[in-house]
């Protein structure tokens, strides 16, 4: 599978907040969507940490010396057959990040605690190959966050802060929505991975 990587970049202000991205209207995939910083792995990248320090920069202007990594959490696979591998870095408040005008709209922030309270507007239930995935759907800035950038947030949430969040059951409120069923890229589901701690 092609291979990609992300950063999520946690914003060490007083209240943390979480960067995102929005992909430009003109684009011809992905038009207008919320997602991390990051891409496709080039051929000269050295590995896939690589690949989401180098396509920070180039997106958003964010200088890798300026990123304080955590750790990564898992591959996820998504429904068009493209592997990420999303990283989690600190970065400081208040950097001159500039948005590429090929690629990006908007870059802006989001309070973490909206996350840790699982402040979802609803939740999207996807069923991959029979099996049902309930994705948190949020809204904040304008913006909707939601698809594969939701479910590394889960990932993020119950492994790195004890959220008793999952993509393996729905949560306790809030309003359901159905997706139609799909098939997972060469029968691999949405959160098939294999974490390399």
């Amino acid at each position: 599978m092609p291979e990609a990587a992300v950063l999520i970049p946690i914003v060490t202000r007083h209240e943390p907040t979480l960067l995102f991205t929005r992909r430009a209207d003109h684009l011809d995939t992905h038009r207008g969507q919320v997602a991390f910083p990051g891409g496709k792995r080039e051929e000269h990248d050295r590995d896939l940490l690589d690949t989401a320090l180098r396509e920070s920069e180039e997106e958003i202007a964010l200088p890798r010396g300026q990123v304080e990594l955590l750790g990564q959490l898992s591959e996820v696979v998504s429904l068009h057959g493209l592997k990420v591998t999303p990283y989690v870095g600190l970065i400081p408040p208040d950097l001159p990040l500039t948005p590429d005008p090929n690629e990006l709209d908007a870059i802006f922030e989001v309070p973490l605690a909206l996350f840790l309270d699982d402040c979802r507007s609803h939740t999207d239930v996807i069923t991959v190959d029979g099996r049902p995935y309930y994705v948190p759907s949020y809204q904040a800035q304008g913006q909707v966050i939601w698809g594969l950038s939701a479910m590394m947030l889960v990932e993020l949430l119950s492994e790195g802060f004890g959220c008793p969040v999952s993509l393996d059951r729905a949560p306790d409120g809030g309003p359901l929505r159905h997706r139609p069923p799909r098939r997972g890229p060469r029968q691999t589901s949405p959160t098939t991975h294999s974490r390399q701690d």
